[in-house]
């Protein structure tokens, strides 16, 4: 049984990339660790978007719903992969995607980092606005280069400390120049991602042998 974290800044592509990965590996189950969230938060507080989860319930509520998320996500068997963020922004500042406990919980073989051009992931928000905008909702705010370069340059010191925590491989999947064609990291990601995990398989059955 392997588990992988898949960490990326929201408008990376995250999503794509991972739906061409179960595409491909048909027999792999992919979480979303905020959907878990989201469904605790539902079902404990009447919180009914990601939006009312990130700004309407406490520090210790939020905590509190990350580690029980962690706990359900755990109790799912076979091949897994956890669909997450590493860094959190919030009003406050960023808060750890993966934190101690969760981490633990969760006990990755590895965790992958995807890291994209500012410009890419700015106009992937962009189109994201316009699809909510036409539906009257607003849920990602657009922000500067240098914010996005920011979060990910935290998002990928928090997700170093997560893998030295839970003692577990990191893969850092850079993809900093222009596309020669449409998708063609998120291709080029889903083969990197799939490749980790058939090696990681490899290695836990030959330590069986």
């Amino acid at each position: 049984m392997v588990r992988v974290i898949v960490t990326a800044v929201p408008g990376a592509g995250k999503s794509t990339i991972l739906k061409k990965v179960a595409e491909k590996f048909p027999d792999l189950k992919v979480i979303n660790f905020g959907d878990v969230m989201l469904e605790e938060a539902s079902r404990q507080l009447g919180i009914t978007d990601r939006d009312e989860l990130r700004k309407k319930i406490s520090f210790k509520d939020y905590r509190r719903l990350q580690e029980e998320a962690a706990k359900i996500i755990s109790g799912i068997d076979g091949d897994l992969i956890i669909d997450t963020h590493a860094a959190v922004k919030t009003v406050y500042g960023y808060y750890p995607g993966l934190p101690s406990k969760v981490v633990e919980e969760l006990n990755p073989d590895a965790i992958v980092f995807l890291e994209f051009r500012p410009e890419d992931i700015l106009a992937r928000r962009m189109k994201d606005l316009s699809k909510d905008e036409s539906n009257g909702r607003r849920l990602r705010e657009i922000e500067k280069i240098e914010d996005v370069e920011e979060h990910q340059k935290i998002s990928l010191e928090m997700v170093s400390a997560a893998a030295n925590h839970a003692s577990c491989y990191l893969l850092i999947l850079r993809f900093l120049e222009s596309q020669k064609y449409p998708y063609q990291h998120a291709e080029e990601a889903s083969l990197k991602i799939i490749e980790l995990i058939e090696k990681l398989k490899k290695a836990g059955e030959s330590l069986k042998d």
